[in-house]
Formats: C-alpha cells, structure tokens, sequence
C-alpha cells in the first residue's frame, strides 16, 4: 500500500458532514457516493468517467486560451471535477486557492495599492503624451472613406 492509497481508504471511510470552519479542509479522497465505492468495478467506472469529464472540460479551457472567453475559468473547473475523485487534482486546487488568497492579501496591502496606482497613472500619462504626439505630428485620419 502506498500512502496516498492509506489516504484514500480513511478518507473514504469519512461518510460524515466534516464541522466546516477557518482553516478546515475537505479530507482527500474520493467523493463519489457510497453505493459507487463500495463495488470496485463500479468505482473504477466512476473514475474514468469523471477523468474523461474533466479532460474535456480543460481541452475546453485550453482552447479558449487564445480566443475570446474565460478560458482560465473553464481550466480550474475541469480541475475542480477531476478533484471530486484524484488526490492530486484535491493537491492542486488547495495550492492554487492559497497562492490566489495570498495574492488578493499582498493586492490589499495599502503599500502595494499605492504603488499600484501611481505606476497606472505614470502609464497612463505617458500613452496620452504619445497619443497627443502623435495626432499633432499625423492628424486624425479614420480608415475608411466617409465621404
């Protein structure tokens, strides 16, 4: 046995409500109901079922990387089904949540907003300095013939 199997069999055998609470996490493992663990075969079934679910819907992500829609979104809830069942997907979900929650906290920082602002109203200056350059120097040209 290894100890992710270990984790499995006592996270599969946790049938009941964990006392939800600051810092508690969900026991890994799978999440299929107890008709479905209790039968091997079916279990496997299960497995390859929300694998293939969960395949299509990050194929789906990945392809809307580069066109218009929430590709990322789409990813994380094709990680989101593989984690109803793998423990490696439960691994990644909880790493991704905590850096995104650490990241939010280091936005807030009052420091950090500051700065933050400042660099987007230096950007900003600047494009409309360029703007301005360059509609002084060619004019305002639409590309199409209006007349």
């Amino acid at each position: 046995m290894t100890a992710e199997s270990d984790e499995r069999e006592v996270a599969v055998g946790n049938d009941e409500g964990e006392p939800g609470g600051e810092g508690s996490e969900r026991p890994l493992g799978s999440r299929a109901p107890h008709f479905i663990r209790r039968s091997r075969a079916l279990h496997l079934s299960w497995q390859v079922v929300v694998f293939l679910v969960g395949l299509a819907v990050v194929a789906l992500g990945v392809v809307l990387l580069p066109l218009p829609g929430p590709g990322w979104v789409v990813i994380f809830a094709g990680m989101a089904i593989w984690a109803t069942e793998f423990v490696w997907a439960q691994l990644v979900l909880r790493w991704t949540r905590r850096k995104v929650t650490e990241a939010a906290q280091r936005a807030l920082d009052p420091a950090v907003r500051r700065r933050n602002i400042i660099l987007t109203t230096v950007g900003l200056v600047i494009i409309g300095v360029l703007a301005a350059v360059y509609l002084e120097r060619y004019g305002f040209v639409m590309p199409w013939n209006a007349s």
